[in-house]
């Protein structure tokens, strides 16, 4: 049962409040309700297995009145995490608080991301939680990403000391208890440690240097111990239980010898297990320095984007010029940038005219002119130039950090496809701990076997077995792909869009500005015989300019290169859905469609042809006339991307369905569709409706991507199974998305899709690697091979596989650091 308070809006009075109390009381797995009107909320016990938040909100709505919460979505650093069991202990223990909604954790980045109802819980009490499963957890709301990463090199450089010592304790003890087993004689001895003379210092030497290498190693024994005691055993309980019952073993049989109750056993040495327990440890510690090695390789792509931006920024204040550090720049800030520098922050030029290296945002390598007015954007270089700018946005509102969030959000989350992962973690630990209990019986039982050798048994099955590659096998995967998607400016928001990218199979483009470039500009002049050129647009410019209309935007900007001598326009008037009319030189200017110059009694039959001609190419042609003379035609046309031909040529390629959805008529449409070689067009299609458009398609049972940059596209990019937004576009379309092409190419459409596909096929290889070991593993550590009279595992070879599992798995991950789109 779980207990949540709720707000209550539309309460007017203890009707009301009654009202409330008996909708939700009649549904089924409600325990107790109750309504205090002078707080407007709603206490309410319910059985969570039962009943949702949306069941209830349902019912309320039904009543007339509005069920409320406030969700959060906060993320904690954890530590002490060894392993997938640990990660879903963690993930149990938030999960149960009331008021959580998702609790996910990522052992990878060692990270939780909780959904949480802030009426009903408080970061402390998910801290509180975590504390008490076993594990600590650290608030990034209060902190910086830095000193996770300072944390991550702490935890690297420790483990490596560990080793280190470890190896210097553990190569001797090697030495002296194995020496004795080798064929030939063995290897030379002190005489005061011949095991045929002296077994009582021979056996206290090994336990000597065993103790340092066991202290070294204590971490594994303290969070094992710790989490077995708490009904949550994991990789840590597993490697704890079996090096104790090594040590006990070599402890037991060492004060037998003291107690002269035992002598030398075959191959002329005592059976004492202490270099087992030491080379497990020290195996052990290895295959965690070179996991935390790979762990940080995985996240470099966030910690490239946290350099590009500069420590210090030249402030500008009081009408002093000072240094200061990134962290105390303020919105409203005046910044001098000197050539050479990174902008620090994003904002607007204030003075001075230089060019600007945006590469890094846009993956244009042409410098962008910045002068008064200009955007800047914060880590884009400033190349030849000084200005000052205005700080618009700074600390985590910057585009930069905006970018690094959605990359560490993705990088933090699951894909569906680690359900299985999830589900065998969570009962991995306890059955391989009692594998290991009745593969030990069954050789001391049945086998008739020495307990010795089935304690031998018993260890390598628990030092074998690697919850840590299932719970690597993901993740890892993830936030290199999330990480190489960075890279080429492709930002997946989730892990759920990363592996539902790979399913698409048909791909919804938005017209105007994603497969054109959003700016409409003159591509045609026509005059009639009697009219120049500079005349025809020199009264189009001068009509225009009072006018909005991108088209007409369009003409204006044309002219600006040709130093026009523009008349005064007067009395400008705009005909909606057929042009303009302006006075010029005491002469009415016609300039529209066609219908507008049949209107004004204009005949087109001299340009009718080559008007039609431009239609059929994805140009609109505006006449231009006065008083029953038709002057020329300019053609206006929105010019399509360089990336798009290219884009749509690769996405066929990969077998997927292309579709323009747009509103323009159907010739211009069809006429930018060929142009492109689009398969299939869908004009003339409202705003409103384009999420419809998209909705029908799914209803075929297509897998559905739209791509578009507008606030109109907004609902459609929500509808689809994967939302693809243009970085230039809105941030509703951006917010939409899941999916952000930053550099404003088509051409990475397919580049997210590949790098979906790459990543889905890592990870699987992953996910199967790491069943194989274990499923192949475990049953050689029980004594499989042994019964067909093969060899039986070492345990000092089952620490070193286990550790070798993970790092296999990490290695694997890596290699998608290799991608490079088609």
């Amino acid at each position: 049962m779980r207990k949540e308070s709720y707000a209550v809006e539309g309460m007017t009075c203890a009707s009301c409040a009654l009202t409330v109390e008996k909708a939700l009381g009649k549904l089924e797995g409600i325990q107790q309700v109750h309504v205090n009107l002078a707080n407007e909320t709603v206490s309410i016990d319910y059985d969570e297995n039962l009943l949702s938040f949306a069941d209830m909100e349902a019912t309320v709505e039904k009543a007339g009145y509005h069920l409320a919460r406030d969700v959060k979505t906060e993320t904690f650093d954890i530590e002490g995490m060894t392993c997938a069991t640990c990660a879903l202990t963690v993930e149990k223990a938030v999960g149960k608080l009331p008021g959580v909604d998702t609790s996910n954790v990522n052992l990878a980045t060692e990270k939780l991301t909780v959904s949480y109802d802030t009426q009903n819980l408080y970061p402390s009490q998910i801290i509180e939680a975590v504390n008490k499963a076993g594990y600590k957890a650290l608030s990034l709301a209060s902190q910086e990403v830095a000193p996770a990463e300072d944390r991550q090199e702490k935890q690297i450089k420790n483990f490596w000391t560990r080793f280190i010592w470890s190896t210097v304790f553990t190569l001797p003890l090697l030495y002296i208890a194995m020496g004795p087993m080798v064929p030939w004689g063995g290897l030379p001895l002190p005489g005061f440690l011949d095991p045929a003379h002296e077994l009582v210092t021979y056996a206290l030497t090994q336990l000597i240097f065993t103790l340092p290498v066991v202290y070294l190693g204590r971490s594994f024994y303290v969070r094992g111990f710790k989490n077995l005691m708490a009904r949550h055993p994991n990789m840590d309980s597993l490697i704890a239980i079996g090096t104790s019952a090594a040590l006990i073993q070599g402890l037991a049989m060492t004060i037998l010898l003291a107690m002269g109750k035992v002598g030398v056993h075959h191959g002329g040495h005592p059976e004492l297990y202490f270099e087992s327990a030491a080379v497990i440890l020290t195996l052990i510690t290895l295959g965690k320095y070179m996991e935390h090695v790979s762990k940080g390789r995985t996240s470099q792509a966030i910690k490239q984007l946290m350099g590009l931006a500069p420590k210090t920024a030249r402030v500008i204040r009081n009408s002093k010029e000072i240094q200061l550090p990134l962290e105390q720049v303020l919105v409203g800030d005046l910044l001098l940038v000197k050539p050479g520098e990174k902008i620090p922050v994003d904002g607007q030029v204030v003075e001075g005219r230089s060019t600007v290296d945006e590469s890094m945002l846009t993956g244009e390598s042409l410098p962008v002119l910045k002068e008064e007015g200009s955007s800047v954007v914060g880590a884009s270089i400033n190349k030849n130039g000084s200005f000052t700018f205005r700080a618009s946005k700074v600390g985590k509102d910057t585009t930069l950090s905006q970018i690094i969030q959605l990359v560490q959000e993705a990088q933090g989350s699951k894909a569906p496809i680690a359900k299985l992962a999830d589900q065998v973690s969570a009962v991995f630990v306890p059955i391989v701990m009692g594998l290991a209990l009745l593969s030990g019986l069954a050789w001391f039982v049945l086998g008739q076997e020495s307990w010795i050798f089935s304690l031998s048994i018993l260890i390598s099955v628990l030092v074998i077995a690697c919850p840590c590659a299932l719970g690597l096998a993901t993740p890892t995967a993830i936030m290199v792909g999330t990480g190489k998607g960075a890279e080429y400016g492709v930002l997946i928001k989730s892990g759920d869009a990363l592996e539902e990218a790979k399913k698409i199979q048909t791909i919804v483009f938005d017209k105007t500005g994603t497969i054109t470039e959003g700016k409409p500009v003159v591509t045609d002049l026509l005059v009639a015989t009697d009219v120049a050129e500079d005349e025809l647009l020199r009264l189009a410019v001068a009509a225009e300019q009072g006018s909005e209309h991108p088209l007409g935007e369009a003409i204006v900007e044309s002219a600006k290169n040709r130093k026009l001598d523009l008349p005064k326009a007067t009395d400008f008037t705009t005909i909606s859905g057929f042009g303009i009319v302006a006075k010029i030189e005491d002469e009415n200017i016609y300039l529209g469609n066609n219908k507008w110059m049949q209107e004004q009694s204009i005949d087109l039959e001299e340009f009718e042809g080559q008007a039609q001609a431009l239609a059929t190419q994805g140009k609109t042609p505006m006449y231009v006339g006065k008083k029953g003379q038709l002057l020329g035609i300019i053609a206006v046309a929105d010019t399509i991307k360089e990336s798009s031909l290219e884009a749509i040529a690769k996405l066929q390629k990969m077998g997927i369905e292309t579709i323009m959805l747009t509103g323009d008529n159907e010739l211009t449409a069809q006429a930018i569709a060929q142009q492109v070689g689009i398969d299939r067009v869908l004009s003339e299609v409202l705003p409103e409706d384009k999420a419809r458009e998209v909705k029908n398609l799914q209803a075929a049972g297509r897998h559905v991507a739209m791509v578009g940059d507008g606030i109109n596209d907004a609902p459609a990019l929500a509808q689809a199974h994967i939302g693809m937004a243009i970085g230039n576009g809105t941030d509703v379309a951006i917010e939409s998305a899941d999916i952000v092409l930053m550099h404003n190419k088509l051409t990475d459409v397919a580049t997210a899709i590949q790098l979906s596909r790459a990543t889905i096929r890592n990870i699987q290889q992953n996910l199967f690697w790491a069943f194989a070991y274990n499923v192949i593993g475990i049953p050689i550590a029980m004594g499989l091979l042994h019964v067909f009279g093969g060899p039986l595992l070492d345990p000092m070879f089952a620490g070193a596989a286990m550790s070798l599992s993970s790092v296999s798995v990490l290695i694997n991950a890596l290699r998608l650091k290799g991608f490079k789109p088609e």
